[in-house]
């Protein structure tokens, strides 16, 4: 059993949850369309004359940035439950290979094995997305979690990448501190913060859920804003099968039971 099956074995199967989605081209298509929007807004912001660019809208341009690095990792993510594209595994790790690969250089097989020990052993010794600290303040947390997944590889790809861009491309350094470098970090932090402090922080009352997690319910705009409707955490860890544009779905239709 592959470790993408072995995540897929602990989704329930509701009865209210529409899975007719799964079966066509949707999956792929979004896949598709985040992917693509951050090929060109980057291309468009490396080419970009910094100088002659007002202020306001470069701090727009980093945002906009920012938001397609995260929904890189989330589709990279969904990649890892298989539900990108399920009716081709190879073509659906391809893409999660290229996505978490443009976001911070990352190995996609590195990380599934550590999305997989998340999901089965969350908020223990053996999550490694876990800070395990009486006084699980944000920084530390952040900076551990950082930690856990950073090696030199990471350092020796990003130099190699950085000469690459910069002397071979000729792309202006300061375009790539601000459109490459800044909307990585703030991806970090926004996928940090709605995906695993919020949703896995321990409370004084302790866990109520059998995965450790909550959820942080937002109008679906806001949650699909503030990080492609990861808040909706205990939703994913209970129904890992579903992608993330189905989660407010789930929630609903819970509700309604």
């Amino acid at each position: 059993m592959t470790q993408i099956d072995s995540l897929s074995s602990q989704s329930k199967q509701p009865d209210f949850v529409i899975s007719a989605a799964l079966k066509t081209f949707q999956g792929i298509l979004i896949a598709g369309l985040i992917l693509g929007l951050w090929v060109i807004s980057i291309t468009l912001f490396f080419l970009l004359n910094i100088y002659q660019t007002p202020i306001p809208l470069i701090a727009i341009a980093i945002l906009w940035q920012t938001f397609l690095y995260t929904g890189l990792f989330i589709t990279a993510h969904d990649a890892m439950h298989g539900v990108v594209f399920p009716q081709n595994p190879k073509i659906n790790n391809w893409i999660g290979r290229i996505c978490v690969f443009l976001y911070a250089l990352f190995s996609y097989q590195e990380l599934l094995t550590k999305h997989w020990s998340h999901h089965h052993y969350p908020a223990t010794k053996d999550d490694p997305d876990f800070y395990d600290h009486q006084q699980q303040n944000f920084f530390a947390w952040y900076f551990n979690f950082i930690k856990s997944y950073w090696n030199w590889r990471q350092h020796l790809r990003f130099i190699l990448v950085y000469i690459f861009l910069r002397y071979v491309c000729n792309i202006p350094e300061t375009n790539l501190i601000l459109f490459w470098c800044i909307p990585s970090i703030f991806s970090s932090i926004q996928l940090f913060y709605f995906g695993t402090f919020l949703p896995h922080r321990r409370l004084a009352e302790g866990y109520t859920s059998l995965h450790c997690t909550r959820s942080t319910h937002l109008p679906v705009f806001w949650s699909f804003i503030t990080c492609y409707h990861f808040g909706y955490h205990q939703e994913h860890h209970e129904y890992p099968h579903i992608p993330w544009w189905q989660l407010p779905e789930v929630y609903q239709a819970e509700k309604q039971q």
